[in-house]
């Protein structure tokens, strides 16, 4: 079995949000798997998580544009001009832009031409996280190059697709991995060989968390003193629903003693002005963006996790949020909706509840009922720290992914025996 030298396509490399993918990168790099990344764009995060401070690898950033790199771009397909796959890569690139006649599409070739012209030629296989525009890049760049590629795909990135689009990169690929079931049913519908899509949970390192669940007060939401901590960690976009999360906060009754607390990245003007206006705004504390081992504190102390996802009207939405199996990992009750592979995770009743989407009331309800009744939320969090680590670790799919890399399953266990795998303390300090 021959071991692949990997070029690891990503959207934007590093992102607070998106753990899963440094998680999945550092476990590579553990299983002694060579590999560079390659990134379309530059990072935007004024943080970084200490995960990222344990990754190695070279990253390569592609122009994002071509009028701030034009020489390079020039020099690039200069060189690749003449490479047997070039012209079937334009070829295809033109279907494409006949379809999708938009600036992205042409920008995604450009950046195709820059790394097909600096891969080195050591790399034996392209790797792309998510299966729209870094697929793109990573398909023209195979093509150009003459080298096998596959994908791992999660959720926006195939709900938002055009199906044609998907297909034919399910076609060309030699096989992609997906992060829920229902993602797994989704894909294997379009592709001419179901057979190349398979089901890869991310998991959870759980070394990076306490052994131990902590011991929480038992409050129940009657002691205006000691308030039911509520915490919900996402980004503040549309998918994640905190709209209708404070219309339902909104509903709870006067004298039900709670506070709120959001941690994560993007703007929250609009939101802080919502909850002025539904009158909760002295409940809700916007924390804003966070690396994880102070998300994990937070969930320690929290009480209750809450995570309204829905579906977007272009088909954005969640697959099985990382989030969620932190906070469960945690001792975690959480609350959330019945939509893409959250009930992969959340048993209703039994680790949490699940409403449909976009329901407030319902949502109202499911807060409340968990809010008074602290020994139902401690149990709930039992039972999801135990479901957590009986079918979501990171080291089950890690093990699968390495061996289609090349890995043995021998060989990835000898290499991940000796590795150091709790942080150090000087991780898990703030980044900068």
């Amino acid at each position: 079995m021959t071991r692949d030298n990997l070029a690891i396509v990503v959207k934007g490399y590093p992102r607070l949000s998106e753990t899963f993918i440094a998680q999945e990168i550092l476990g590579i790099q553990q299983a002694n798997i060579p590999y560079r990344i390659v990134s379309l764009r530059h990072p935007t995060d004024k943080k970084r998580h200490p995960i990222h401070k344990r990754i190695t690898g070279d990253v390569d950033y592609l122009p994002e544009y071509v009028y701030q790199e034009p020489m390079r771009v020039l020099r690039s397909w200069w060189k690749v001009r003449k490479l047997r796959g070039y012209r079937r890569a334009v070829n295809i690139w033109w279907q494409d832009y006949r379809r999708d006649r938009t600036p992205n599409r042409a920008r995604r070739f450009v950046q195709a031409i820059v790394m097909a012209a600096e891969l080195t030629d050591d790399v034996t296989r392209i790797y792309a996280h998510f299966l729209h525009t870094p697929a793109s890049v990573a398909r023209y760049c195979a093509i150009i190059r003459g080298l096998p590629w596959s994908c791992s795909a999660h959720a926006k990135d195939i709900y938002t697709s055009a199906d044609w689009d998907m297909r034919e990169k399910l076609r060309d690929m030699d096989w992609l991995v997906t992060c829920t079931q229902a993602n797994v049913s989704y894909l294997r519908d379009l592709a001419e060989d179901p057979s190349k899509v398979h089901l890869l949970y991310h998991g959870l390192d759980f070394s990076r968390f306490p052994e131990q669940l902590p011991e929480r007060e038992m409050r129940d939401g009657s002691n205006s003193d000691q308030p039911v901590t509520i915490l919900s960690v996402g980004r503040l976009v549309g998918k994640k629903g905190y709209d209708d999360l404070l219309r339902a906060l909104a509903k709870l009754p006067n004298d039900l003693a709670w506070r709120f607390v959001h941690i994560g990245g993007g703007s929250a003007d609009k939101y802080r002005k919502l909850a002025v206006d539904l009158g909760v705004s002295d409940r809700c504390e916007w924390q804003g963006a966070r690396d994880q081992q102070e998300v994990i504190a937070a969930c320690q102390t929290a009480d209750l996790f809450v995570l309204a996802s829905r579906i977007q009207k272009d088909g954005d939405r969640d697959g099985l949020p990382n989030v969620l199996m932190e906070a469960q990992l945690c001792g975690l009750a959480a609350v959330s909706t019945a939509i893409s592979a959250i009930p992969e995770l959340i048993d209703d009743g039994v680790n949490g509840l699940l409403v449909e989407q976009r329901d407030p009331d319902a949502l109202a309800t499911a807060l409340q009922s968990l809010i008074t009744d602290p020994k139902r939320r401690a149990e709930m969090g039992r039972q999801g720290n135990v479901i957590v680590r009986r079918d979501f670790s990171f080291y089950r799919g890690m093990k699968d992914l390495a061996h289609r890399f090349g890995v043995s399953d021998k060989e990835y266990e000898n290499a991940i025996a000796d590795k150091p795998s709790r942080l150090t303390p000087s991780e898990t300090s703030a980044a900068e």
